[in-house]
């Protein structure tokens, strides 16, 4: 099953920056094939669940691995079943409306 998923994985208890954990999660998701999107609060990942899922799981294994004692993780997972539906095409779709309201 495709899935679209919207993760937000917050290290705790590392200090103010998070950009070497947020880094080596963006590595692990690239690695493993995945489209993604990182934005200012998370990234967006799709593909078959369980690769999109196995991703995540990576990601807690190496930042616990990189002495993260804890995470908190947010997951938004929205699934199709009349058709495949990638994320740019659903930013496209909106920006398409924006544009035909604005004339």
């Amino acid at each position: 099953m495709k899935v679209i998923v919207d993760f937000c994985i917050t290290p705790l208890n590392v200090g103010a920056s998070l950009t070497p954990y947020i880094a080596e999660c963006q590595l692990i998701i690239a690695d493993m094939g995945l489209a993604h999107q990182l934005h200012a609060y998370g990234t967006n990942i799709e593909g078959e669940w369980e690769i999109v899922m196995e991703s995540i799981k990576r990601c807690h294994a190496r930042l616990h691995e990189m002495g993260v004692p804890r995470l908190s993780t947010q997951l938004k997972i929205g699934t199709r079943t009349d058709r495949e539906q990638t994320m740019l095409e659903k930013v496209e779709h909106v920006r398409t409306f924006l544009t035909e309201q604005s004339v």
